[in-house]
């Protein structure tokens, strides 16, 4: 599965100092996943990571190919 990720998506990595490998572990096993129009959303919480704020990643999925559009650490501890 090919992975393309947007200049947005790369400029929030470097914000929250987050790697490509957290990205592709919230798409993989998320602990929540829903979606909006045609857009994937996936929140998962990393143990000691963005000040115990679950990381949202929002994709699209075409064919054998994902585009990250964002992601960034949630201002709430929970989400929905």
């Amino acid at each position: 599965m090919k992975i393309k990720l947007s200049r947005h998506l790369r400029n929030n990595m470097r914000l929250y100092k987050m790697s490509e490998k957290d990205i592709v572990d919230a798409i993989q096993t998320p602990d929540l996943s829903d979606i909006e129009e045609h857009k994937i959303i996936a929140v998962k919480k990393f143990a000691g990571r963005f000040s115990g704020h679950p990381l949202k990643v929002v994709y699209e999925k075409t064919g054998k190919e994902l585009f990250v559009i964002t992601a960034y650490p949630l201002k709430k501890k929970s989400w929905r």
